[in-house]
């Protein structure tokens, strides 16, 4: 037995700069997840004290349990059986997650996955190709996809699976595609002429072309998806598709209403942005053969992460210059569309109403309106809402086993916040 020293591991709130990990395995540690369960020390009076046990799972090999306290002096019998110095912590804050070392663990399967995208476009019509080729090569987070791995892996691991299976890769590859194609529509719907500070599809090609390749997308998706044979994933898949409809239609429909109500927004933001990510982990774990308790847990863990993933875009709409948003800062509420710090704020401050019945025909209304967002606690209470979709989401995770897989299910979580604090 070996142990392996590894050097300033985030841990919570601490930071460890030493951490003996005591497993036989002398696999290099290019992956290490780390998660405390502390329990306070009963022995003698001086309950100060607390013995913490750290589960370590590395890429590759199973899990390695780690004993330590908050002495640095502690000897760490549990492990080797002999005496070696443990643990130094320094309490600072967390190191922000990237989404790089957020997907590090299914790397392997999103580089599959970016290989595999334009051959599913096909080479019928050269016009499509060169415009896939500009979608899918510019890359990007490929968060859904992502999900779909880690939710894959997770629960493949409750059912004996050791491998993913053909349907879970394919299914990776069509929620990538109906997401690209129903971002290339919603730049057409919204006249945008820049998405993440790159020109859209319908600037360089012209709004025919665009909408076209989103169309073909939608419709090669939806020809793969039924040549996966199973009707559940087929009917989730299809009311993705339909949702996205659903909640344009919504929204266009409540365009500088002040009367709109936060429920509304939600089920406007599920249909828009959470349908797609629910099913995405819903699909997952149908096609992992785990019992329907789980594959419903994995679809809420989705809904619920979609939604704060939607509520901190909003907030962001408000607290990011056009530099970062690589669009015009509050571009949502001066096209019409008021989404929860607007909402929140609306109850506090008639002035804001007013303004916004107008559709800003006045100079410097916007600017007047985004200010009373700010101080009359619209993002503050989007914020607390975000968190509250985020808890939840955290919640959905616990009937998962412990591991890298589930831990990065759960910063997903943590890093969708990071945006706002």
């Amino acid at each position: 037995m070996m142990s392996v020293i590894c050097q300033s591991l985030d841990f919570g709130r601490y930071v460890l700069d030493h951490v003996a990990c005591g497993c036989s395995s002398n696999t290099p540690l290019d992956r290490c997840a780390v998660r405390s369960y502390v329990k306070p020390c009963s022995k003698g009076r001086n309950t100060r004290h607390q013995t913490r046990t750290l589960i370590c799972s590395r890429r590759n090999i199973g899990q390695c349990r780690v004993f330590s306290t908050t002495q640095p002096e502690t000897v760490l019998n549990s492990i080797t059986g002999g005496s070696q110095p443990f643990l130094e912590l320094r309490k600072e804050p967390r190191t922000p997650i990237s989404s790089t070392n957020l997907f590090e663990v299914v790397a392997d399967d999103l580089q599959k996955l970016n290989q595999n995208l334009l051959s599913m476009v096909g080479e019928e019509n050269p016009a499509l190709v060169s415009a896939a080729q500009r979608i899918f090569g510019a890359g990007g987070k490929r968060m859904r996809p992502a999900l779909v791995f880690l939710v894959s892996r997770a629960t493949a691991g409750l059912v004996g699976l050791e491998e993913l299976t053909v349907e879970h890769r394919r299914l990776a590859e069509i929620i990538e595609m109906i997401h690209t194609a129903s971002l290339i529509h919603d730049d057409v719907l919204d006249d945008s002429d820049m998405r993440r500070g790159k020109e859209t599809l319908h600037q360089l090609y012209g709004t025919r072309v665009a909408v076209l390749a989103g169309d073909f997308m939608f419709a090669q998706s939806s020809w793969c998806l039924a040549n996966l044979e199973n009707l559940e994933v087929i009917k989730l898949i299809s009311q993705v598709i339909k949702d996205f409809a659903s909640g344009e239609i919504k929204q266009a429909s409540s365009l500088f209403d002040c009367e709109v109500e936060l429920e509304e927004y939600l089920t406007k933001s599920y249909y828009k942005t959470a349908s797609l990510i629910a099913a995405s982990t819903k699909g997952a774990a149908i096609f992992s053969g785990v019992d329907r308790d789980t594959t419903e847990k994995m679809y809420e863990y989705g809904r619920n992460l979609g939604l704060s993933f939607q509520i901190v875009d909003d907030i962001l709409d408000f607290t990011q210059s056009t530099k970062q948003l690589g669009k015009p800062a509050g571009s949502d509420l001066a096209k019409g569309n008021l989404t929860a710090p607007v909402i929140f704020a609306l109850e506090r401050e008639p002035r804001l109403k007013e303004i916004i019945e107008t559709e800003f025909s006045e100079p410097g209304s916007l600017e007047e309106a985004i200010e009373l967002v700010k101080s009359r606690g619209g993002i503050e209470r989007a914020q607390e809402l975000a968190k509250q979709k985020a808890d939840l989401a955290i919640q959905n995770l616990q009937c998962l086993p412990e591991g890298v897989f589930r831990y990065a299910l759960e910063d997903m979580v943590t890093f969708n916040l990071e945006r706002i604090d």
